[in-house]
């Protein structure tokens, strides 16, 4: 039996609706804004470059004209010398012309000061210089994100997009022919007829919505794993007949509306699934699914490429949804488990008197009892007190462990009086976990930076210029490090303790965005960031100089040394042993960390309370996102870099080795810091 082609009628509504227009000029203006963008981006980026090479100019010139103040300053002074040996024989024999000796003098004179005058408007020369500098920085960097958003704005629309392609309606006109069974009567053959008709133009309907889609030649490889189905909202028959030969024929008008699992739109698409999340639960990113060439539900069974021959139905007149993905099983290996290997280890570490001073790999840790993480591995444990034996252990911390020191004292020893465990003090100092109390008033949370190597840079190929090349950096000391971001509360304490005031709040103001501009607000400071903040926040709108008077401060207090950390540090423990984009892989997720568009109740409107996300394996909290931190300026150099991206700032700036560059004065209620602790 030959079943006649199918004539199709699609309605307007399938190929031309103004929605679906609508959403493609969407894609269409994003995509041509972020070209213009880029344009303006590569401009800045071309600007910078001649500034940056001019200032090398004037900065060699300004050098040229030191090295000549040097000789100018010694030509005057042998002038004068000269024309004063002069005047002691004019006295003796005035006869003698020294017309020529004043000459030189008044020469090397006028030189010296030209050179003075020019090493003045050399100096004011790359002053200006370094203001544009600073401000092409500035828009630079405001390019660079307001680019980074649109592709995040983008994305997002081509996702709603290709929903919208999915779930639109349309009229298809279906003829079908088919003959008639000996064994079934006329009604029953009708009834099948028709079965087979809507069948057909549901199958029809769907190959159409594939066919029509804009990112086709991306998704229909990933037919099977859409989830594509068909509601069928109206069906009528236009005119049917049977032929003296026994063939059944039916001209079908079906309305229908397209239906897509919505939670696999990211999939179809290959990009992150935090852009789908919204719909439901994407599919796992694991899944490698076998094309099939036959499409089936429990409704129907039908050949993807028979267009005519083996078509069966059943139950269609129960259920008018049509679902033509393949479902097949995903095991278990599909999926990969997080592994805990990199975690931090919690060891407890206590001894029999008090007032010691627990070291860990060099790095003092404070008192016991203590209780503290620290990467899996080898850890040389030392316990100390005057007048004591230095307690030391090396212990493999493979599981949470503790650690009782017996200290003994020495032979002879003057030492004051001691209490013990059992007789214990009138007045202890309760620690807790990972807390180092430094003295009566001041603590801070830091942990154990193990050493090591790591390549610095761009790793994946998806970053910044300034990111490349790769290095191999060799960490050769372990360290510790702030845990979290320095809080408003802490330095509120320093303020309360110093009376210092912050450049922002010497009348200069801090910096916020507004429609993607950096924007100056008199009244902005580390009090009044522009959002409401409690004390366990990041301390914002801070200078550079700002948190170096914080760390300054601090070593004061404790009588150890704290610094801001160099980038390698910085990248070294941001990484915690990681080569990919983030801690956790190269996706940013979902509500992982606060940074513009990741998701979380705070992106896009304000830094989130420190330690509100899960720490990496180092045990530090917020490398990725809330706020920018300043780093150590290398010798030499007048700007500096921040790392680890901000609230309001897209998740691909917030990448391990992605670096801003910015001078030192700037603050903004978006760049915090933390500081590292020297052995």
């Amino acid at each position: 039996m030959r079943i006649t082609p199918l004539s199709l009628l699609i309605s307007a509504s399938l190929l031309a609706s103004s929605a679906f227009a609508q959403d493609t000029a969407t894609v269409t203006g994003i995509e041509s804004e972020i070209s213009t963008k880029q344009i303006d981006y590569d401009k800045s980026t071309t600007i910078l470059d001649k500034h940056l090479k001019e200032e090398s100019q004037l900065q060699t010139q300004l050098q040229l004209l030191r090295s000549r103040s040097t000789e100018l300053d010694k030509e005057k002074n042998q002038a004068l010398d000269a024309m004063n040996e002069m005047y002691r024989r004019l006295i003796d024999d005035p006869s003698i012309d020294i017309t020529a000796a004043q000459a030189r003098y008044q020469k090397a004179v006028v030189d010296h000061k030209q050179n003075k005058d020019d090493i003045s408007m050399q100096l004011a020369a790359i002053a200006s210089h370094r203001k544009d500098i600073e401000q092409i920085r500035v828009a630079k960097h405001t390019l660079l994100n307001t680019l980074e958003s649109l592709k995040e704005q983008l994305t997002t629309a081509r996702v709603e997009r290709l929903r919208n392609e999915f779930t639109r309606e349309g009229t298809l006109e279906v003829n079908h022919t088919i003959n008639c069974k000996r064994t079934e009567t006329l009604a029953a053959c009708e009834q099948r007829g028709q079965q087979m008709g809507l069948q057909k133009a549901t199958k029809r309907f769907v190959d159409q919505i594939f066919a029509n889609l804009t990112e086709e030649r991306l998704v229909e490889p990933k037919r099977n794993l859409a989830g594509a189905q068909v509601q069928i909202l109206s069906s009528h028959v236009v005119k049917s007949a049977f032929s003296g030969q026994g063939n059944y024929n039916v001209n079908l008008s079906v309305t229908m509306r397209g239906e897509v699992n919505s939670s696999r739109l990211c999939n179809l698409l290959s990009i992150d699934n935090r852009y789908c999340s919204e719909y439901g639960t994407p599919m796992a990113a694991t899944y490698q699914p076998t094309y099939s060439t036959t499409f089936s539900d429990s409704q129907l069974t039908f050949s993807k490429h028979a267009d005519n021959s083996n078509v069966s139905a059943a139950r269609l007149n129960e259920q008018p949804v049509r679902d033509y993905a393949v479902k097949p099983t995903v095991t278990n290996s599909s999926v990969i488990a997080n592994s805990d290997k990199n975690q931090p280890i919690e060891l407890t570490l206590r001894s029999n008197v008090y007032d010691d001073e627990v070291f860990i790999d060099g790095v003092s840790f404070g008192s016991t009892r203590l209780v503290t993480r620290l990467p899996r591995g080898v850890h040389n444990i030392e316990v100390r007190k005057l007048g004591y034996k230095p307690y030391q252990v090396r212990v493999d911390l493979n599981k949470a462990q503790t650690v009782h020191a017996n200290l003994v004292k020495k032979p002879e020893s003057i030492a004051a009086p001691t209490y013990t465990r059992e007789q214990p003090e009138q007045t202890t100092r309760k620690v807790s976990d990972n807390i180092s109390v430094l003295s009566a008033n001041v603590k801070t949370s830091v942990v154990v930076i193990p050493a090591g190597k790591f390549n610095m840079g761009d790793i994946n190929g998806n970053g910044l210029a300034n990111e490349r090349p790769v290095i191999e950096k060799v960490i050769a000391n372990s360290f510790a490090m702030q845990s979290k971001e320095v809080t408003v509360g802490e330095y509120e304490q320093f303020a309360a303790n110093t009376g210092y005031k912050t450049q922002a709040e010497q009348g200069k103001g801090c910096a916020y965005y507004l429609n993607g501009e950096p924007v100056w607000e008199a009244n902005l400071n580390w009090r009044n960031p522009g959002f409401e903040q409690t004390s366990d926040f990041p301390a914002v709108c801070l200078t550079y100089s700002d948190a170096k008077a914080y760390a300054d401060w601090l070593s004061g207090q404790t009588g150890q040394q704290f610094r801001l950390p160099n980038e390698v540090e910085w990248e070294y423990a941001a990484r915690a042993g990681s080569q990919t984009e983030y801690p956790w892989g190269n996706d940013i997720g979902k509500n992982l960390a606060n940074c513009g568009w990741c998701g979380s109740q705070w992106s896009n409107k304000s830094a989130a309370p420190v330690g509100s996300f899960s720490p990496n394996a180092f045990g530090l909290y917020d490398t990725v996102g809330n706020v920018w931190e300043w780093t150590n300026k290398n010798s030499g150099e007048s700007d500096v870099a921040v790392r680890g991206g901000a609230w309001n700032f897209a998740p691909s700036l917030a990448r391990a080795s992605t670096r801003l560059i910015l001078a030192p004065d700037f603050r903004s209620n978006y760049i915090g810091f933390r500081l590292v602790r020297e052995r």
